[in-house]
């Protein structure tokens, strides 16, 4: 989105600016021009909302990358999500009026602010925006619900393969390479996330490596078999990924996913 204009030293988007990010269809009753949401840029490490924070804001990611988390009493981590371009957050403060959670920038961010207010004011005389911001926020929880069942179905290394299968798609939506990205998010991040430990999510991430799925480079990803690592339920036994010298069997010349789908 070529975002907004200045006023008063800062940047806004209008409606249609801000309904293109989201990728709903403009609410055609009202006059973009006149409606205008402001831009709010935070730091890396920086936090957007605190748990129990009272609750006044929506807001939608128009660049950078953000991680949500619960925090327990002891001050332990829980990772819900990963928020990214065209991602609304603060959903989850509508009910009591407070932030249940918690966002943190990952990297240097561009948030546009919805105030609750003003956003119900005029759903109750645009309907047709009202439904739409129901949708935005459909749209959040599906995506949470299929982020619960993959945790209950799938492997450690189904688990991790999704992941950045689900991170290739989203960069590809927002006009990078699908093949090649930097990972935003720490592995302990990953880890929390995808209910693993860090070392689970490393020693993954190699043998991923190792057979030739992906490229690592600390948190340089490639892509290199994203159909094998959509249909990936386990790995093969560790003895079956390397080549010793001098030795080459069918199986260790096979591509990756036939390998897998072997299993």
């Amino acid at each position: 989105m070529e975002a907004g204009r200045q006023r008063q030293g800062r940047l806004w988007s209008n409606l249609k600016e801000v309904c293109d990010l989201l990728h709903i269809p403009a609410a055609s009753s009202i006059a973009n021009e006149e409606l205008l949401f402001q831009h709010v840029q935070f730091k890396t490490g920086q936090r957007i909302h605190t748990i129990g924070q009272p609750f006044d804001t929506l807001y939608i990611v128009n660049s950078g990358f953000l991680k949500t988390v619960l925090i327990d009493e002891y001050g332990n981590e829980q990772v819900l999500s990963f928020p990214m371009k065209s991602d609304m957050l603060g959903v989850d403060g509508i009910h009591t009026r407070h932030y249940s959670s918690e966002a943190v920038a990952l990297s240097d961010c561009d948030l546009i602010l919805l105030p609750f207010k003003k956003l119900t004011a005029l759903g109750r005389i645009h309907l047709e925006l009202e439904n739409m911001m129901y949708g935005v926020m459909s749209r959040e929880l599906v995506r949470e619900q299929a982020m619960i069942g993959m945790l209950g179905a799938l492997s450690a290394e189904a688990r991790v393969a999704r992941f950045l299968v689900a991170l290739s798609d989203r960069f590809a939506q927002m006009g990078y390479s699908s093949k090649l990205f930097n990972l935003r998010m720490t592995r302990h991040e990953i880890g929390s996330y995808l209910g693993l430990t860090l070392e689970t999510v490393s020693r993954t991430l190699s043998a991923f490596n190792e057979i030739g799925l992906i490229s690592v480079d600390q948190r340089t990803i490639g892509i290199k078999d994203v159909e094998a690592l959509k249909t990936l339920r386990r790995l093969p036994p560790s003895r079956t990924r390397g080549k010793p010298a001098g030795r080459t069997k069918a199986s260790e010349t096979a591509p990756p996913s036939q390998l897998l789908a072997a299993l």
